[in-house]
């Protein structure tokens, strides 16, 4: 099977670099928390514009969050929750991954369940339609200053 050895290859630098990851990447958490620190003591910091708004103009289920997890990184939990609910919460998720992944020296430093992920990916999603309908529906913000129908 003269395919099957061209994957072979591919498989394993994918499986090298995964562990070099796994074994080398501890610190990618901690970094991330850095930064989204930093980001929150500069709120003029560059940042990454959301995909989905730029091209049609609504926000993302993750629209305003990497404010909201500076904000509470740096203890302004009213302007977090202002920016998006979810905030405090990434903040804190972020900081117990920082720490385990650190302690551990591993990016992932156990093995989750799939249901708090799913839990979470919904929960998320309910509070999006919930910003959309307020503010498309019904007129009001949903949205820190994203303009309203």
């Amino acid at each position: 099977m003269p395919g099957h050895h061209r994957h072979r290859p591919l498989n394993s630098l994918r499986s090298s670099l995964a562990n070099r990851l796994q074994h080398a990447g501890w610190t990618l958490p901690a970094a991330l928390t850095g930064c989204l620190w930093l980001k929150g003591l500069h709120p003029d910091l560059p940042g990454w514009p959301c995909p989905l708004r730029a091209l049609t103009g609504i926000p993302c289920p993750t629209c305003f969050l990497t404010r909201a997890t500076s904000a509470a990184l740096i203890g302004d939990l009213p302007a977090s929750v202002q920016w998006h609910a979810f905030g405090p919460v990434v903040a804190v998720t972020l900081l117990g991954w920082s720490l385990t992944a650190i302690r551990q020296r591993r990016l992932v430093p156990c093995s989750l369940p799939a249901w708090p992920l799913g839990a979470a990916a919904l929960a998320l999603m309910a509070y999006w339609l919930l910003r959309l309908w307020l503010s498309f529906a019904l007129g009001v913000q949903g949205f820190p200053g994203f303009p309203t129908s």
